[in-house]
């Protein structure tokens, strides 16, 4: 299938990565998969002595470069071990370089070594680190994801549990949409109990550890006691399972769950892998959930031989920001209590960021009660001031980041591809989308749609998966009609029926069409054919044909190429591009697998799209892949703070700071949450190497209408020598104040929240009420608060004269809005320049 899409015309077209699955894959389980491999042995014409001299001289060498405390990482051995790793510490150095050691020093075997990151890309630099250091017997190492460790698990022990050892693995549509069948079997209504509310219900559920049995107990359905939504759930929940193992699947929640039911349920399972898995590494454990936790507790605990794993858990609470996913961050907290005998070492000396920002950082993340005492620090000098901005609106913020991006570039040569701007929430990037157009910066918002969540590429998994398990109902249903073939729903229905009613799988049902009632002659004709089009598809897959060939005669067979090919709609030809992209993955998928078949394709399929995505949202492209575009390319980064995490630049823009914004309005009552939100500033500041920028709109846009938001709590806990602010006060809290511009005058810098004095009042972080201080009036006379009648605004030009009671005569220099919205701009010479709201302000045209 080499010319499949020989003539599709992409020359100029540059190569995308999102696709593209791990370069370095973890071997796959073979029948010798456990047995001990070399742990950096010499070769038989090497003398012993010499050997054990250079892995002598190459343990010594991986300690070289080390701070105290990351020595003491590398090197510690016997009981557990907890990281506290601040961000930009040198983590992943501490690990790679730990397991390195171990090896050099032959202290376990690389077949015992399970290290566990959160992205398989991580993974895959992670075990290139090690592979460069002790060489290829690093390649016996389980270095994966939870999910990927999972499924090698799963694959394995496939008798066990009943299944095929090709068990399909569905991601969250493929759930979402087995959940709408089964709400339709049990006559739910879809629009009270939407199945991506199912979803949501049934994935926590599985995070807990909580199967269809014991939540039917635990809710009183089982004994007719619960309430409706819990009875409609548990039955749900039970029909959804009973689908699943029909159809040979688990879904993504279901790795981490069965697995942990398979050891707890089989002691010789567990203890076969208790006793190959020696040297245990979690990284990121303040983001592990409680599924999570009890799977690490039940590798690394002791077996029949009665000496417990080698465990090594690297994170930092104050990183803690995806409770909203199921992390708990107590696993971190009470590590020490869970292991009464490990070591705490503490990574405190920062690579990346100034001292300047890392103390604001360190101000804000040390308000947060019950947090164990953590400062960062840097050699690296104190660098330049934090720059603060206080806009009247989002398109003020805006106008100013877009504005001080060009300075940057024009006066200290900064590229575009270096700045970043984060916000809390995607809806606060139209705004700066629409400046940044305006004055033609180029940007990417990184967040958009998964390469493996467009519909083209579903469709082509959804063939594969159909052809690797011919039971998988939901993908045999999504692929039906798909491309149109003249099978409509009443079709599919009859047969979905027949297979009920005969409890085989729909695919089963299709080879029997002719059996099923209720389907007419030119129906079952085309059932035919497609069950006909899928036996072909098989065969060749369980000929030996690769993943990419198999790929190739689908795309052909079933015509769905030709069709994309054939409109005229211009998205279709990206279609067909994002098609050739996927049959590149496939082919490079090949080349790095050789005995690779289409099972094990899809499974790595399955763990990218599904483990690689960003953490605050479920769709979401591959972040670090999408910034490494962006700068190369040249453009401005934008993307939101819990995306952020992990990245870095040179210059950071973090917008927003308002009450309401950041923090988000809905943690404002909740302890829990607005310490989370707290993390989530601290991960936002750290990401900043050399520049700072924080600014906050006094009025931002929702839902149509403007609301007024005070100053983000979050800012009263940064110093003040640390921040530059280059506006310090909004035009509407000048009037209010009765004050000059705000425009380096001696009112706070903090806005309305200021007192007298610059002192700045402090808050009880539990408490969600905000009390202010007026700010100190400068003597204008405004009278009264009361807006002057409509009529009685002034209607000015520029080069208008005017006289002020304040600040007397004056010259209109520019004006903004009409009627009771307009702004004018006054040079009042001595005094300096004024931005007032005509409405509110004693200003009387001459």
């Amino acid at each position: 299938m080499d010319t499949l899409f020989s003539d599709l015309p992409l020359a100029g077209v540059p190569r995308t990565a999102e696709g593209r699955l791990p370069r370095a894959v973890p071997p796959r389980p073979t029948a010798d998969d456990d047995a001990p491999g070399p742990a950096g042995d010499a070769p038989a014409d090497v003398p012993a002595g010499t050997a054990q001299a250079r892995d002598t001289a190459r343990a010594d060498s991986l300690l070289e470069g080390l701070n105290t405390e990351q020595r003491e990482a590398v090197l510690h051995a016997g009981s557990p071990l907890l990281i506290v790793a601040g961000a930009g510490s040198g983590k992943t150095r501490v690990l790679t370089h730990r397991i390195a050691h171990k090896l050099a020093t032959h202290q376990v075997r690389p077949s015992e070594v399970l290290a566990i990151t959160f992205t398989n890309k991580a993974a895959g630099e992670m075990r290139e680190r090690v592979e460069s250091i002790v060489g290829p017997a690093a390649r016996s190492m389980w270095v994966s994801t939870f999910h990927s460790a999972c499924v090698r698990i799963l694959r394995r022990e496939h008798a066990a549990l009943g299944m095929r050892s090709s068990f399909s693995i569905y991601d969250s549509a493929d759930s979402q949409r087995l959940l709408t069948l089964v709400a339709r079997e049990l006559d739910l209504d879809i629009k009270k109990y939407p199945a991506r509310a199912l979803a949501s219900k049934i994935s926590k559920l599985k995070d807990e550890l909580v199967d269809p049995d014991t939540y039917a107990q635990s809710s009183g359905a089982a004994s007719g006691e619960a309430d409706q939504f819990d009875a409609v759930l548990s039955s749900v929940y039970t029909r959804y399972q009973q689908r699943l193992r029909a159809a040979h699947a688990l879904d993504f929640d279901d790795l981490i769950m069965t697995t942990v039911h398979l050891l707890q349920a089989f002691p010789e399972v567990a203890e076969h892998y208790r006793r190959r898995f020696r040297q245990i590494l979690v990284d990121e454990y303040q983001d592990t959930n409680h599924a999570q936790y009890v799977l690490v507790r039940e590798l690394a605990a002791a077996g029949e031989q009665g000496v417990p794993a080698e465990l090594t858990v690297v994170g930092d609470a104050d990183q803690s920001i995806y409770a909203f996913r199921g992390a708990t961050i107590r696993n971190i907290l009470e590590f020490e209590a869970d292991y009464p005998d490990a070591r705490t070492i503490l990574l405190e000396q920062n690579y990346r960021s100034t001292q300047t920002i890392l103390s604001a950082a360190n101000a804000v993340i040390s308000r947060n009660p019950g947090r164990k005492p953590k400062r960062l620090w840097t050699d690296s000098g104190a660098g330049p001031q934090i720059v603060g901005y206080v806009a009247d609106n989002e398109h003020e913020e805006a106008r100013f980041v877009a504005e001080e991006i060009d300075r940057l570039g024009d006066a200290e040569g900064v590229r575009p591809g270096d700045v970043a701007v984060f916000y809390r929430t995607n809806a606060q990037s139209r705004a700066l989308e629409e400046v940044l157009i305006r004055v033609g910066l180029p940007y990417k918002v990184v967040g958009g749609t998964r390469f493996y969540e467009r519909k083209e590429i579903k469709d082509a998994v959804a063939y594969l998966r159909a052809i690797a398990n011919p039971d998988d109902d939901v993908n045999v249903r999504r692929v039906l009609n798909t491309p149109k073939r003249g099978l409509g729903d009443r079709s599919e229905a009859m047969v979905a029926a027949f297979a009920e009613r005969e409890r085989i799988s729909f695919g089963a049902a299709l080879e029997r069409a002719d059996e099923a009632p209720g389907v007419g002659t030119r129906a079952v004709t085309g059932l035919r054919a497609f069950a006909e089009l899928m036996a072909g598809l098989r065969d060749l897959a369980a000929s030996g044909a690769g993943p990419a060939e198999v790929l190739g005669a689908v795309l052909d067979r079933t015509g769905y190429l030709a069709d994309l090919r054939a409109s005229d709609d211009p998205q279709d030809g990206t279609r067909v591009e994002n098609l050739a992209e996927l049959h590149a993955v496939a082919t490079e998928f090949e080349q790095a697998e050789p005995d690779g078949d289409l099972t094990d394709f899809l499974e790595r399929v399955s763990l990218v799209a599904d483990s690689d995505q960003i953490p605050d949202v479920r769709e979401g492209e591959d972040v670090e892949a999408a910034v490494a575009a962006a700068r190369e390319q040249g453009v401005v980064t934008l993307m939101t703070l819990h995306t952020a995490k992990g990245l870095e630049f040179p210059v950071v823009f973090v917008t927003g700071w308002e009450d309401g914004t950041f923090p988000h309005l809905r943690s404002l009552s909740d302890p829990d949450e607005l310490a989370e939100e707290r993390r989530l500033a601290y991960v936002g500041l750290t990401r900043a190497r050399l520049r700072l920028y924080i600014s906050r709109a006094a009025v931002r846009t929702a839902w149509g209408a403007p609301n007024e938001f005070p100053a983000s709590r979050f800012l009263d806990d940064v110093p003040e020598e640390l921040v530059d602010w280059k506006r310090k006060e909004s035009s509407m809290a000048v009037l209010r104040a009765g004050g000059s511009s705000g425009w380096g005058s001696g009112a706070s810098a903090w806005g309305s929240r200021g007192g007298s004095g610059g002192s700045r009042p402090r808050r009880d972080l539990d408490s969600p009420v905000v009390t202010r201080k007026a700010l100190p009036s400068t003597g204008a006379t405004f009278g009264s608060a009361t807006p002057r009648p409509a009529g009685d605004v002034p209607s000015l030009e520029i080069g208008d004269k005017v006289t002020h009671d304040a600040y007397g005569m004056g010259t209109v220099v520019a004006v903004e809005g009409a009627g009771p919205n307009a702004v004018a701009k006054i040079d009042f010479g001595a005094d300096g320049t004024k931005r007032l709201l005509l409405r509110y302000s004693p200003v009387t045209k001459l």
